[in-house]
């Protein structure tokens, strides 16, 4: 694999979002989806160099997805492949275009990632987030990935894009959460992923992050520092199809803009958010999770 310095590593799920249809009523359309690969298929867009760590399906389905990521100019050198079926998920829409989603997880490939072997030195940033650090037992091998690297000096972002139906036990998962925090940079969540989560901006930073962002909607985002610092930017005023991705796109921005500032540089928060949400605010006008390339925000 061609590492360069500034690579960014994307690790999780990849699935298939089956997105509902205006017309005809309930026609759903196959789309590549999951979090992460959202994440690295913005990057890819963005011109970054990035590489897709995960455990993807032989099946159709997993071949489409491989496919998507080649055409953004993704690594797939840290892709396991297995026969078992594909994820899926089948997101419903609210009027105001936000997604909540059933998932059809039982057997599926990307729930059996295994560890891989240490990353190469040229690796500058690690995200993870989603399903994938919820569904066993690839759910232990990601965490054990991400204090990996951590311990290597690896800048670490996480957004745990909570998925309820996905979570048996929501207090285990919460412990658990907190017990991500001292192996992670940045900690980027949505309100909702906040509440459900139930604690405190503070505390999160105390335990361990440098940045917590936070994506609010049609309020825009807000990052809060360890050092203090408070910053918001507002959201892009745009004619929403679906939110589908918006989030994705938010954290490939954020890693777009930190991993390219130097490791004892000041991070400019207002740029990189405003940044962040002009992003978030295109992929919001078009179905499903369609991020972005440069040239669209380039000016």
């Amino acid at each position: 694999m061609g590492y360069f310095p500034r690579v960014i590593v994307v690790g999780g799920e990849a699935l298939i979002d089956l997105v509902p249809l205006a017309e005809p009523p309930g026609a759903l359309v196959p789309r590549p989806g999951g979090g992460p690969y959202n994440t690295a298929l913005a990057l890819g867009r963005l011109g970054e160099r990035v590489a897709f760590c995960s455990r993807v399906s032989a099946d159709g389905f997993g071949e489409g997805l491989l496919a998507g990521l080649r055409a953004a100019g993704v690594d797939l050198s840290l892709v396991q492949r297995g026969p078992e079926p594909t994820t899926l998920a089948v997101p419903s829409l609210a009027p105001d275009g936000s997604a909540a989603y059933r998932f059809y997880v039982e057997g599926t490939a990307d729930r059996l990632f295994s560890l891989p072997p240490a990353l190469p030195s040229g690796v500058r940033a690690l995200a993870l987030g989603t399903c994938s650090l919820v569904l066993e037992p690839g759910a232990s091998a990601y965490e054990a990935l991400l204090r990996r690297e951590s311990g290597r000096g690896l800048l670490t972002l996480l957004d745990p894009n909570i998925r309820p139906a996905l979570i048996a036990d929501p207090g285990a998962y919460r412990e658990r959460f907190l017990s991500w925090l001292p192996y992670v940079s940045v900690l980027k969540l949505s309100e909702e992923d906040a509440a459900w989560l139930g604690g405190r901006i503070p505390d999160w930073l105390a335990a361990g992050p440098s940045a917590v962002v936070l994506t609010r909607g049609a309020a825009g985002l807000t990052v809060w520092t360890r050092e203090g610092a408070e910053h918001t930017a507002a959201a892009r005023p745009v004619t929403v199809v679906d939110t589908i991705g918006a989030g994705d796109t938010v954290n490939a921005a954020l890693l777009h803009r930190l991993a390219g500032a130097g490791r004892s540089d000041p991070v400019d928060w207002p740029d990189v958010l405003a940044y962040a949400a002009r992003a978030a605010a295109l992929t919001c006008t078009r179905a499903g999770a369609e991020p972005p390339y440069a040239a669209e925000l380039s000016g």
